[in-house]
């Protein structure tokens, strides 16, 4: 009985080590992973726009790599699916961003003309009206908020989005602080 317990249990030792030793990588599901997450990686919208979601890609990947090459191969197909999945979802978070990107710039700059237009009316009315302002200053920050403007006109052009909107938002920013400056000159000389 003995000797039938012992062989028995040798038998399923070996079978158990026979299974686990025939196991194979799941090599096309980690080939898939390493396509999908080299794919977000050169996606320039989905780094720029899903950097997050990029970087969680780049995680399940390399969990992927290390449960391979600790024999646990199931735990690697599943990072491998999850991997995938990663890339993927970034890469369409990345065409969501750029558009979003793209549509706020456009915006942005469209408006910015106008507002240049009615700066210089602004400053130009000051000088008639011999406010007491500083008008080299003033035409020097709104040559550079000008300069500024065109050159979010010029990133948007070259679809460079996130160069439009913080050049456009400062080009903005600098208007705004001229109109401030030429409604404060206004209301102080009202008040004498």
């Amino acid at each position: 009985m003995k000797l039938k317990l012992t062989v028995f249990v040798c038998s399923v030792l070996i079978f158990g080590s026979l299974v686990t030793g025939c196991a194979k990588p799941p090599t096309e599901e980690m080939n898939n992973a390493v396509e999908a997450v080299t794919r977000a990686e050169n996606d320039i919208d989905a780094v720029t726009y899903a950097g997050n979601t990029v970087a969680r890609a780049r995680d399940a990947l390399s969990r992927m790599q290390n449960e391979a090459a600790s024999k646990r191969y199931d735990a690697a197909k599943s990072y491998a699916a999850e991997a995938i999945a990663a890339a993927e979802r970034a890469i369409s978070e990345g065409r969501s961003g750029a558009a979003r990107a793209r549509d706020e710039a456009a915006m942005l700059v469209s408006e910015l003309p106008l507002l240049i237009i009615e700066t210089r009316q602004g400053i130009d009315a000051a000088r008639s009206a011999r406010l007491p302002l500083n008008f080299t200053t003033l035409n020097n920050d709104f040559d550079k908020a000008s300069n500024d403007a065109d050159d979010a006109q010029i990133a948007f052009s070259d679809e460079l989005y996130e160069d439009a909107l913080r050049l456009g938002r400062t080009a903005r920013s600098e208007l705004a602080e001229i109109n401030a400056q030429l409604t404060g000159a206004v209301t102080g000389s009202r008040r004498k």
